[in-house]
């Protein structure tokens, strides 16, 4: 099994720097290269070199780099375009790529916009990565606890806070709203049966009938599913 991932960084602002130290901290099982915009116009790199993900500051990027870039797209490896302009965002996005970060990068959108770009290999090479997990930060008032996305088995809303509850049947309190989570973990197959709560499928024991109905989670608690998000919810699980 692949026990490394490696990680191309293009920026031409301070070679990368930041970002490879926020990526190393968050994931220490990448290897990483800085690189500068030059590279995109270099035909022989991503052959010769091993490359799982592509991280790219792209401030400064005219027309014909993102002609490049957008080339790159074809490639086996995940990008991950990183801008402080929603202009720029909104010319990516019309340009086929989906994985895009705002500056400051902020780092739970950081590990969370990662983990998704990884999905790639999880879908498509099955031995290499069927040992890698979708990590997590929750930031807490003492600093952040990591864990990975599977053990959390829901999320519930506390006015601007959420409380996400683990399969250790640990209790973290986090200062985010559940909508920031909702908008994050959809992808992991969790879903919002009401307002304050956030579920993760994997988790589901048993679904009781009601005006709504109620589900009952792997903690053995039972929770409202509301009357509005009933058929929904019933349409995606079966």
């Amino acid at each position: 099994m692949k026990n490394k991932l490696n990680a191309c960084i293009i920026d031409d602002i301070d070679e990368g720097k930041y970002i490879s130290r926020l990526l190393k901290k968050e994931f220490p099982e990448f290897e990483i290269d800085l690189q500068t915009k030059c590279i995109l116009f270099d035909s022989d790199y991503f052959s010769k070199n091993s490359t799982d993900i592509l991280l790219v500051d792209i401030h400064y990027f005219d027309e014909n780099d993102l002609e490049m870039l957008e080339k790159l797209q074809e490639n086996d490896f995940s990008i991950i375009l990183i801008t402080e302009s929603e202009k720029s965002a909104i010319q990516a996005i019309k340009r086929g790529f989906i994985h895009y970060i705002f500056k400051p990068l902020k780092n739970l959108d950081f590990v969370l916009t990662v983990n998704k770009a990884l999905e790639k290999f999880r879908k498509n090479r099955i031995s290499p990565f069927s040992g890698f997990q979708n990590k997590i930060n929750l930031p807490t008032l003492q600093g952040f606890k990591r864990v990975n996305v599977d053990e959390i088995i829901r999320c519930e809303a506390d006015s601007n806070y959420t409380f996400i509850y683990l399969s250790d049947r640990s209790k973290v309190m986090v200062s985010k709203t559940l909508c920031d989570f909702e908008k994050n973990l959809s992808e992991y197959n969790f879903f919002r049966i009401h307002h304050k709560h956030l579920i993760n499928l994997e988790h589901l024991k048993e679904y009781i009938k009601g005006k709504g109905g109620q589900v009952v989670m792997a903690d053995n608690s039972v929770l409202d599913v509301s009357i509005r998000k009933k058929n929904e919810f019933l349409h995606k699980m079966a």
